[in-house]
């Protein structure tokens, strides 16, 4: 299957109109990323049918677009019931295929998924979302008389306590990092929110190793947006250094939130939303053009999962994106809905710099600090001590007093205890000398 091309195998995309009732893309974003070629489309206004989803005549024109595309596939924009899914393809020509919106994306995620962890989450999730399927298709009274074992049923049910099982088992390779990294001195932040808010926009922003507004013609410029567009480009996060406000830290961008996902699929990759789980502030990006009561489902939504994760709502600044967009008005009403559900709203412009410093000042006032004033000795020893809080924290002042130097230091609390470990080590040294 071609993936990133946009053209593929033939699909048809299926939506009912009552269901979406805003026209949207991303099914067919969603289609491209899976390396479909969506080939042609039906849209029914009617109320869903509980047998075949469409109404008979829908299904008909359907299959019969099917026969006439060569279509492989039809993606249905909306959750189906296992036997909507059996019937609804039973109806198509052979060889064609039914995919709802959740199967698309796991599709999508399959794909992406390179390492151990990502690809036993993602078979772990297809088969969950296969269970009820399959037993639709089977007569489970007939396998409990028959057999214990040896059906597809129990298989499928036997592997799934395997891979939950190895899940448990694997190590996490991101907490020792995280440890690792907090050793250095790193605050960490994790940006958060669906597909296409911008979030990987604003990690370029605020990486130390690229400034869009100093370089507007680096070629990241353009990849960030080719980013942006291209649905779960990786399941894996991507980790950036940046400097808040003098304080190093790492952010990372995690895998965004797609519409109308069901809890249990988003919480199924748990390895990249523990970043946010582990961050010491999480910034919860939202798309304020969205239509206002998508906005506020989409908040909801993200900050649902963030509590699902045991972030607290105080870790959480909620950056109101594209703002650039929107007249006063409309940008007001965004605010005020967003301030309903979040604790700190920073509307911001990220392509065009608006308020990212205040988003990062209050990104800043969610950073665990500490403050320390200690003084050595004046010898090698008190410098290198000096040098280590230069790379390890936000240095307030040197003063070099004759026989004395004077630090006053503030960062991460683990930080500024080993500034003032070091401190008493060059004292104790230099008292023994004296």
């Amino acid at each position: 299957m071609q993936h990133d091309s946009g053209t593929g195998t033939p699909a048809l995309v299926a939506r009912r109109a009552d269901a979406k009732p805003v026209e949207t893309e991303e099914i067919r974003a969603l289609a491209a990323a899976a390396g479909y070629e969506v080939v042609g489309a039906v849209t029914q206004v009617r109320p869903e049918d509980p047998g075949t989803y469409l109404g008979a005549g829908k299904v008909e024109e359907l299959a019969d677009r099917a026969a006439a595309t060569g279509a492989h596939r039809v993606v249905v924009d909306d959750q189906l019931s296992p036997g909507q899914s059996k019937q609804l393809g039973d109806a198509l020509p052979d060889g064609t295929g039914v995919y709802d919106r959740y199967r698309l994306v796991l599709e999508i995620f399959g794909e992406q998924a390179s390492t151990r962890r990502a690809q036993l989450q993602v078979e772990l999730a297809r088969l969950k979302y296969e269970l009820p399927r399959i037993r639709e298709e089977s007569d489970e009274g007939m396998f409990n008389r028959w057999a214990e074992k040896g059906t597809r049923l129990y298989d499928v049910r036997d592997r799934i306590d395997e891979l939950e099982s190895k899940l448990d088992d694997l190590p996490e390779p991101a907490e020792q990092y995280r440890e690792r990294r907090r050793e250095q001195g790193f605050d960490l932040v994790t940006l958060a929110g669906y597909t296409n808010a911008g979030k990987s926009t604003l990690l370029h922003r605020l990486a130390d190793d690229l400034d869009l507004a100093a370089e507007p013609d680096h070629p990241d410029r353009d990849a960030t947006a080719a980013v942006e567009d291209r649905l779960f480009k990786t399941l894996e996060t991507t980790t950036r250094r940046a400097t808040l406000a003098e304080r190093p830290a790492l952010v990372t961008d995690t895998v965004g939130f797609v519409d109308d996902l069901p809890h249990w699929l988003v919480e199924s990759f748990s390895a990249t939303l523990s970043e946010a789980a582990a961050a010491d502030a999480v910034v919860l990006v939202a798309d304020a053009s969205d239509p206002v009561e998508e906005l506020r489902e989409k908040l909801s939504v993200s900050l649902d999962v963030l509590d699902a994760q045991d972030v607290e709502r105080e870790r959480v600044v909620t950056a109101l994106n594209k703002v650039d967009l929107l007249d006063d008005d409309e940008r007001e009403r965004r605010r005020a809905v967003a301030a309903e559900l979040a604790p700190a709203v920073v509307p911001v412009s990220v392509t065009a710099g608006t308020n990212v410093e205040r988003l990062v000042a209050a990104l800043r006032e969610r950073l665990p600090t500490e403050r320390a004033e200690l003084t050595m000795p004046n010898c090698d020893d008190a410098m290198g001590v000096v040098s280590w809080a230069y790379d390890h924290a936000t240095v307030e002042g040197v003063d070099y007093g004759g026989e004395t130097v004077s630090l006053a230091v503030q960062g991460r609390p683990d930080v500024v205890e080993r500034s003032r470990a070091k401190a008493e080590a060059v004292d104790e040294v230099g008292g023994e000398r004296g």
